[in-house]
């Protein structure tokens, strides 16, 4: 029954719409990058070319030529592999490990394997390790084309992405049925809206740091729009709780859209607007988005690694 919901909401975003498939340049992989980058292998540690490396530029994906890491992104965990705190919006995508318990990364562009990402560990402010397999990128100094002979013919396009921020009860939820809309590129389980740097867990549910549980969500505008996705947040979650959702109840789970600018804004108010007029007393809160601190390691992917469907958000047709 859940499952049948599921592809009536697919279907409904598509709105008909027919998604094109993206042309690739894909370089012709080795016998050992196909065992790390198609098989989910891992290189030995203290042993890839770049894990020691300083150079300034962009890290892209050596399968397809994505850009995947910045430089400025990279720092010495002493791992043994690369290890960086960020990524280029919406260029890596996470997924459950094979193993159940860690989280996957991979390209979110062709989807190879790239390594795991950790939080929590304390080694940047970010509070976010994404280990990578050198073998499964190339390095494109100073942030442009090289002329190695090793570089493919097409010029490399930054991913072009948008962000949006929702709250809306239980992250683990709101997080479970944004992640399955197709243009979605990925979604992260975190804290925002309020005043405390680097918030746990248990620190936001104390209701001292006015944060709420929310997702940040990468998406591909030329697949699905603000308006769509933000139209299905108000359907997933009931807009007239105050303070809560479902038996949660405090702050931290209100109802909230966190925009990234004017377009967002108008965008997220006039489907407000349309529920309003429609009879619904909708509490959801508009506020300008700032810094969003990403959730303990635990909480991401939480219902898909579980194997578990949410207890407090359904699919309601509202519009």
């Amino acid at each position: 029954m859940f499952r049948n919901i599921f592809i009536l909401i697919t279907l409904y975003l598509l709105g008909g719409q027919t998604l094109m498939a993206q042309v690739m340049d894909k370089k012709e992989l080795t016998p050992e990058e196909q065992r790390v980058i198609l098989h989910k292998g891992t290189e030995k540690p203290f042993s890839g070319q770049y894990y020691k490396f300083n150079g300034k530029g962009t890290y892209v994906c050596k399968q397809c030529g994505a850009p995947l890491f910045r430089s400025t992104d990279k720092f010495d965990a002493g791992c043994g592999w690369p290890s960086f705190d960020d990524a280029i919006p919406g260029a890596v995508k996470r997924q459950l490990d094979a193993d159940g318990r860690r989280t996957e990364i991979v390209c979110a562009r062709c989807g190879g394997h790239l390594g795991h990402v950790f939080m929590g560990e304390g080694f940047t402010p970010k509070n976010t390790r994404h280990c990578v397999n050198s073998i499964s990128m190339r390095f494109i100094p100073g942030g442009s084309e090289s002329t190695a002979s090793d570089q493919p013919s097409a010029t490399v396009a930054k991913p072009k992405t948008e962000t949006a921020i929702y709250a809306g009860g239980c992250f683990w939820g709101v997080e479970y049925m944004m992640e399955k809309i197709p243009g979605v590129l990925s979604v992260e389980a975190g804290y925002t809206g309020g005043h405390t740097k680097n918030p746990t867990y248990e620190e936001v549910c104390s209701h001292m740091t006015g944060h709420a549980e929310a997702v940040r969500v990468v998406f591909d505008p030329a697949v699905v729009s603000y308006e769509t996705l933000t139209k299905l947040f108000l359907e997933i979650h009931d807009p007239t709780q105050t303070d809560g959702q479902g038996p949660d109840k405090g702050d931290q789970y209100r109802s909230e859209i966190f925009y990234a600018s004017p377009q967002q804004q108008e965008t997220a108010q006039m489907l407000i607007n349309q529920l309003k007029a429609k009879g619904y007393r909708v509490v959801t809160r508009l506020t300008p988005a700032t810094t969003f601190w990403p959730a303990e390691d635990y909480h991401q992917n939480y219902y898909n690694r579980k194997g578990l469907l949410p207890y407090c958000h359904k699919y309601t047709k509202r519009f």
